[in-house]
């Protein structure tokens, strides 16, 4: 539907006075127009003057920049949101680059971790631990008559950067899906799934709003965890379950858990690996070689790590057909213990990544250290890796010599340093570019300026964010009301998003597409996630592929103001 019609679209509204005035849903602050003033009892409760909003948005956008620090950009912002929807995610989506950092990574892992001292008003749903014989009614009264397409939910034991935060809502999730896929934030609901914290500092803390108990573990978590699944299956069948920053022993064990049965969906272990397989893909496009034929050195063998690896291994099965077994092979992982190999015993390896374990032959006369573990500059020399991925948050651990190293065994080195933020990047990528020559074709977690050329040519550095993809991921089975969020419906949302890279059409452009057009490339995702659905057998809708593209763009919400008229039977 274009702007234009929704402009003219009609809404039926049945709150009236202070009530409408304090719905984000509704409220159009200064921008009602006279005869809905009249309509909705406003003419005594606005100033006269009416506003478009494109005037709001000058007015916001200047407000906001007088506000000096991040943090304080980000309260104003989450405030604006509290009060209208229309003008938040507007100004936001015209200044993206600028102000998604601010509502998102990084500024938000500090507004979370702030979150006790900084609480306003409460937002999205709290279920607590010792409180989950009310769980179903507690549900129930927030959604009751609602149409819910999106549900995050987090028990916050990972924040990005910052670990246990106990009580961190999952709202700035929500917000991306709605900026860069056009999921209509009334139908989105964001759970805290409160089961305590191991944070110390958090549990002295006399104004910490959440439950002040160490965290909850073992069979009464699972029991908690899966009372609340079994709802959102009842209540919401076709809706998107979005797990946020679960820690690493429970991240890829629940996924796994309700995949098969619901439309589940982990950005840490799903998201970083879809953009790296698209990013990987478009590199491997550049030498015009195959995934089948890559080495792959991942360090960090965390929840992002073994994402990338289960990811890009899923990717080589389902595009060069190569038996699962085969594409394992591929793969060198490396965590606190250096080289994931058999001698490291049950106690150091953990069940998630028992299937890339390497065998012992194969670094028998390999240098190690006093405990005989093998380190990355030594796992680098045996393999000669064509890839080499980062996930460690361990500042220039991708020294000279390792890149060096590298760069002796592959003509065109695959280098993503991925750890977030900047400053905990294994690389940086002029270091990259300068020790191979300029031949290293790189991708980091976090922005960085181009590189310049030995020849004085700049490279542009693709960031390999989440954002790039994971909106679209999930819109996509929304979009095609698909039980299930399979693999190949992540691999084809994979595939297009490789598909629109730069660097297809000149090397020394970008892997990935300009972050700046995420929300069209994420409606290019969602098409083909949908289509896939389509295709298998997985969605739930009747009409065909071929009305993928025009269903997913009338679906989409924008940030722009209908009429109103005052119904007491209408919309609340």
């Amino acid at each position: 539907m274009s702007s234009a019609n929704l402009n003219e679209r009609v809404f039926r509204v049945a709150l009236r006075g202070g009530s409408i005035l304090t719905n984000p849903r509704w409220n159009k602050g200064t921008a009602f127009t006279l005869a809905e003033r009249k309509d909705f009892g406003l003419t005594g409760r606005l100033p006269c003057r009416v506003n478009t909003l494109e005037e709001q948005l000058d007015r916001a956008y200047d407000q906001l920049r007088s506000r000096e620090s991040d943090i304080r950009k980000n309260t104003f912002l989450q405030s604006m949101k509290d009060q209208n929807w229309v003008l938040y995610y507007s100004l936001i989506g015209r200044n993206l680059r600028e102000l998604i950092p601010i509502i998102y990574t990084p500024t938000e892992a500090e507004a979370i971790a702030n979150y006790s001292h900084l609480f306003r008003r409460s937002e999205g749903l709290y279920l607590t631990f010792p409180l989950q014989e009310s769980m179903e009614e507690d549900f129930l009264e927030q959604t009751r008559g609602r149409n819910i397409d999106l549900i995050v939910c987090s028990d916050a034991e990972a924040i990005l950067g910052i670990g246990d935060q106990g009580v961190g809502i999952a709202t700035a999730k929500s917000a991306i899906y709605t900026l860069l896929a056009g999921i209509d934030p009334s139908r989105t609901l964001s759970v805290t799934l409160d089961v305590g914290t191991n944070n110390d500092d958090l549990l002295n803390d006399r104004l910490y709003v959440g439950w002040p108990n160490k965290r909850v573990r073992g069979e009464e978590y699972d029991k908690f965890i899966d009372k609340f699944v079994q709802l959102i299956r009842k209540y919401y069948p076709h809706s998107l379950l979005h797990f946020e920053d679960f820690g690493v022993t429970n991240a890829y064990r629940l996924l796994e858990k309700y995949r098969a049965t619901h439309a589940c969906f982990n950005d840490d272990v799903q998201g970083t690996g879809a953009v790296t397989l698209a990013c990987i893909m478009s590199a491997v496009g550049v030498t015009k070689s195959e995934l089948k034929d890559q080495r792959f050195v991942i360090y960090g063998a965390g929840s992002a790590g073994l994402g990338i690896a289960r990811q890009v291994r899923d990717g080589i099965v389902t595009i060069d057909g190569v038996s699962r077994e085969e594409a394992n092979k591929q793969f060198w992982l490396l965590d606190k213990y250096g080289l994931i190999k058999e001698s490291l015993g049950p106690e150091k390896i953990r069940d998630a990544v028992r299937e890339f374990v390497r065998p012992d032959d194969e670094w028998v006369d390999v240098q190690t250290n006093e405990k005989g573990e093998v380190g990355l500059l030594e796992v680098v020399k045996r393999v000669k890796p064509t890839v080499l991925i980062g996930c460690s948050t361990q500042a220039g651990a991708f020294t000279e010599e390792i890149v060096k190293e590298m760069a002796k065994g592959t003509e065109r080195p695959i280098i993503l340093p991925l750890s977030n933020p900047s400053r905990l990047h294994e690389v940086k990528p002029q270091d990259a570019n300068d020790w191979t020559e300029g031949k290293a074709l790189i991708a980091t977690g976090s922005p960085f300026p181009p590189c310049k050329q030995p020849n004085g040519k700049e490279y542009i550095v693709a960031e390999c964010n989440n954002a790039l993809i994971y909106p679209g991921l999930g819109f996509g089975a929304v979009l095609a009301q698909s039980r299930t969020l399979t693999d190949t419906m992540i691999i084809a949302g994979t595939q297009r998003l490789a598909s629109l890279s730069p660097a297809l059409k000149d090397p020394d452009n970008a892997l990935l597409p300009d972050f700046g057009d995420s929300p069209e490339i994420n409606l290019e995702v969602a098409i083909a996630v949908a289509e896939q659905a389509i295709e298998e057998g997985s969605a739930g809708v009747s009409w065909k592929k071929e009305e993928v593209r025009e269903n997913a763009k009338n679906k989409q919400w924008k940030a722009i103001y209908g009429k109103y008229q005052y119904d007491p039977e209408g919309e609340q």
